[in-house]
């Protein structure tokens, strides 16, 4: 039988990345085996599974703001955030995670990532175990 819980995350700053490791962590049952979903309930955000070191996030901003730039974009006439509904494809909604026992079995250096890619919003991201 799965758990859905949902985590509530601010941001900011238009592209920026949010440490989400520990908080999925605590809304995993602690008796959960098998795997975790996160996914990210928004179309301008995404999820992504790498090291938090704070200089490797802020390559990761940098390079989703160089490889798809701000403006130019049709959606732009509708509500002039077309490059966060791209940047998010880029990164995808989701990410899954083996459970053991109530813990994350990530790497060592693996953190999960929330990218924010149209803030400052609030985010709501749901944990599935």
């Amino acid at each position: 039988m799965s758990h859905r819980r949902s985590i509530e995350v601010s941001t900011d700053e238009r592209v920026t990345t949010v440490e989400l490791t520990d908080r999925v962590e605590a809304a995993v049952p602690e008796t959960a085996t098998g795997t975790c979903t996160v996914f990210v309930e928004h179309t301008t955000a995404g999820l992504s599974i790498n090291e938090a070191e704070p200089r490797l996030r802020e390559d990761i901003e940098r390079a989703l703001t160089e490889l798809v730039p701000e403006s130019g974009w049709a959606h732009d006439e509708i509500d002039d955030n077309a490059d966060a509904h791209l940047r998010s494809m880029l990164l995808g909604r989701s990410v899954t995670v083996p459970v053991t026992d109530g813990s994350l079995d990530l790497g060592t250096w693996q953190s999960i990532l929330l990218v924010e890619c149209d803030g400052p919003r609030t985010r709501t991201v749901s944990v599935t175990a």
